[in-house]
């Protein structure tokens, strides 16, 4: 008898599909300084600032704020096509656009009518004018709002989900059962997605997908929402029998496949930032 391709030694020693580790470290992309600090740094350096930034006022400190972390991410981070265009593009127009939002609101007795801006008019309906003053606290807010998202994504663009969890169980002493635990929790995310993808492939299949306007859509949602919750259970449940099995929490400690360690270059990081802030209030301070 011959032996076919698929019985050789070689063929049989492919794998036939491949394994994807959630829990595995992602790839850091080389000559990027933010990948290579601790998930903690990246969270502890702008957190006194985005409290500061709560009790600001004025649009100067807020509006650096954004420039300096802008400049960071470019250099610090490997951005995407549309999330540069996003950063470039669509964050001056949201900011403009929330500041006329956040100028229409002002309360009146908080705009300074003496000054030079409380008498140009931007907008007028009847005797209800929007003038540029009005629009200068609107956009204060909203350079205040813009600067606490971009400091948050020096984080969220360069730190992943299991290595957020490495660093608060292994820095802050997180205990494992809670930080994996919630981990897991997120992996439910996306298996919900191609789950109900695989619900809404089976109802077209059965014909049962029929229909249009607003009642068929709520028709369409209602009969998803049990087979979906079914596939939570039951994938729920597979998670808390391998977890039971492999006694997960039996123990105060376990081993750690990858080490988060917080080196010179994370504490040089923070106090650098602290620093700066600093040094930015006081200026401000000082001009004012």
């Amino acid at each position: 008898m011959t032996a076919t391709a698929a019985d050789s030694p070689e063929a049989s020693a492919q794998p036939t599909a491949t394994h994807v580790d959630p829990f595995a470290e992602a790839p850091k992309p080389r000559g990027r300084f933010l990948y290579a600090l601790n998930p903690l740094a990246k969270i502890a350096g702008p957190l006194p600032v985005m409290f500061a930034l709560v009790f600001t006022r004025g649009a100067l400190i807020p509006t650096v704020i954004i420039v300096v972390s802008l400049v960071l991410l470019f250099v610090g981070a490997k951005l995407r096509g549309r999330v540069i265009v996003a950063l470039l593009i669509g964050l001056p127009l949201l900011i403009g656009a929330f500041g006329v939002s956040f100028g229409i609101w002002v309360d009146p007795a908080f705009v300074d009518q003496d000054s030079d801006a409380a008498s140009v008019t931007l907008i007028a309906i009847g005797d209800w004018r929007f003038t540029l003053a009005a629009y200068l606290i609107g956009l204060a807010t909203a350079l205040r709002i813009a600067a606490l998202l971009v400091l948050t994504l020096l984080a969220g663009l360069t730190t992943g989900g299991p290595e957020l969890v490495r660093a608060l169980v292994q820095n802050l002493r997180v205990p494992y059962r809670i930080g994996y635990t919630a981990l897991a929790a997120l992996r439910f995310v996306p298996r919900f997605g191609h789950e109900l993808e695989v619900i809404r492939a089976a109802h077209r299949v059965r014909g049962t997908d029929h229909g249009h306007g607003p009642i068929a859509w709520i028709r369409r949602t209602l009969g998803l929402a049990i087979p979906l919750l079914a596939g939570a259970i039951r994938h729920a449940e597979r998670v808390a029998l391998a977890m039971d099995a492999r006694a997960f929490g039996a123990h105060r400690t376990r081993t750690e496949r990858t080490i988060s360690r917080w080196r010179v270059r994370d504490t040089v990081f923070v106090l650098l930032f602290w620093a700066g802030a600093i040094a930015l209030y006081w200026w401000v301070l000082a001009a004012g």
